[in-house]
């Protein structure tokens, strides 16, 4: 029994041409993007958390200036998961390389801009 049509054209459609590949390797990229789901998910708790819970310790501008950065780089997260999990996925139907992961630097980048900024401000709060 075949796919039914309809799925099938939206596969077609998301994924290209090519061969299904193996099922652990589909299973594998779907975990990735859940790994990525869960890091996403965690920076839109942090940003949630400093608007509600550093009243005492942050300026309420400088408080909203990180709580909205953790919640975009929360979205910009999860939405380089979706194209990620895309590219990868196009790329075993068409046995051609992975992808470079952009994902992981730019993370990565905006981690240590954080903490260079929170670092900074609580250095200023205690020695200032």
């Amino acid at each position: 029994m075949g796919m039914p049509s309809k799925r099938r054209g939206l596969t077609d459609i998301l994924l290209g041409p090519g061969e299904s590949p193996d099922p652990r390797f589909t299973l594998a990229n779907e975990r990735t993007f859940l790994a990525w789901i869960r890091t996403s998910l965690a920076l839109l708790g942090g940003g949630i958390a400093i608007e509600a819970l550093t009243a005492q310790v942050f300026e309420a501008r400088l408080r909203m200036v990180m709580a909205v950065s953790l919640l975009i780089l929360s979205l910009m997260v999860s939405a380089g998961a979706c194209v990620r999990w895309l590219r990868v996925e196009r790329a075993l139907r068409q046995r051609r390389a992975l992808p470079l992961p952009a994902l992981a630097p730019s993370l990565a980048m905006g981690c240590v801009a954080a903490t260079v900024l929170v670092s900074g401000v609580l250095w200023r709060h205690w020695h200032g």
